[in-house]
């Protein structure tokens, strides 16, 4: 028995050596990506002499540089891709020093952090600001002492969402542009300050009522800025540039965004508008009167790069003001 035991597992063992083993399954090549070779031509931007003639690129446009397609225009963003610039096979770019760079957040902290620190010294009335006698005295009027905090808590709010909230797409801007930004927003602070915290500085004309509702405005705005910050950052993931159609949620704060396209600007001036009611200055309506001016050129810029990048953009939306601009 055991004998032919044995012989019976030979013969098994006989017949699985005999089976061919299975061949393993060829891979299936990669679809060879498709290509497109450009001769690149390179010029200097002020002689326009020909530097380097590159043949056979493709490249991606990866860092912040002056390249431009036509001469002495806006330069291609980061994330231009050679294959979808308007060119043939032949391209000319004409490339420029930019000179030195900051980051926006850089930018947009030394913008907030001036403001509030020169109007803290307005308010504690340091020496060599008004007469020696009013050194560090304070304001007996209880609206310049809410009008510090208002201020303050502004420029507070705007340092932290910079930190902390917005999500900056831009990679930089030139180092001259923080002089010209700084001395902007400083010099403003300094003056609306200079006259709020002067020892002769008059209470509004309509009294606590109209200090009352520049401060609800001023609030309420605040509030409404603080909460399209939130929406705008939601829409981009961390490091993408991915442009996307912000819409209203359920916070009442954003269903604006059914009449603008850039409510954060439209709640930015409200918040100007309920400082000037409650604080009747002139610095400070004229400083409304010029940022009002500025948001209205950025966000019908922005207005137009959304009708443009997106076909089924609301039309009904304005750019900062609803049915008026």
């Amino acid at each position: 028995m055991d004998i032919l035991a044995l012989e019976a597992k030979n013969a098994n063992v006989a017949d699985a050596e005999k089976k061919p083993t299975p061949k393993p399954k060829a891979k299936q090549p990669k679809k060879a990506k498709r290509i497109v070779y450009f001769e690149v031509e390179i010029l200097d931007l002020k002689t326009k002499e020909k530097l380097l003639l590159l043949d056979k690129v493709g490249v991606r446009v990866k860092e912040k540089v002056g390249i431009t397609l036509v001469f002495n225009t806006k330069s291609l963003r980061d994330e231009e891709v050679l294959q979808t610039l308007p060119v043939g096979t032949t391209a000319s770019f004409y490339f420029s020093d930019l000179g030195p760079q900051l980051t926006w957040g850089t930018v947009f902290l030394a913008e907030s952090v001036g403001p509030l620190v020169l109007y803290l010294m307005f308010y504690f009335r340091l020496p060599f600001i008004y007469s020696p006698k009013y050194d560090f005295t304070s304001s007996k009027h209880w609206v310049v002492h809410l009008a510090c905090m208002c201020h303050s808590f502004h420029y507070i709010k705007r340092i932290l969402e910079t930190l902390f909230v917005h999500r900056i797409s831009h990679g930089t801007m030139p180092l001259r542009n923080i002089f010209k930004n700084c001395g902007y927003y400083w010099c403003s602070a300094a003056w609306m300050a200079y006259y709020i915290n002067h020892p002769l500085y008059t209470t509004p004309l309509y009294g606590q009522q109209q200090v009352n509702a520049g401060l609800y405005i001023f609030l309420f705005c605040q509030v409404g800025n603080f909460s399209i910050h939130v929406v705008l950052r939601n829409l981009k993931q961390p490091g993408s540039k991915v442009k996307k159609i912000p819409y209203p949620t359920r916070n009442p704060f954003t269903w604006i965004f059914w009449l603008v396209s850039c409510p954060n600007y439209t709640y930015e001036l409200g918040s100007w508008i309920g400082f000037t009611v409650m604080t009747q200055c002139v610095p400070v309506a004229l400083f409304t009167l010029v940022a009002f001016i500025q948001m209205t050129v950025w966000a019908k810029g922005k207005h137009r790069s959304y009708l443009k990048e997106f076909r089924d953009y609301p039309t009904l939306r304005s750019s900062i003001l609803p049915f008026i601009v």
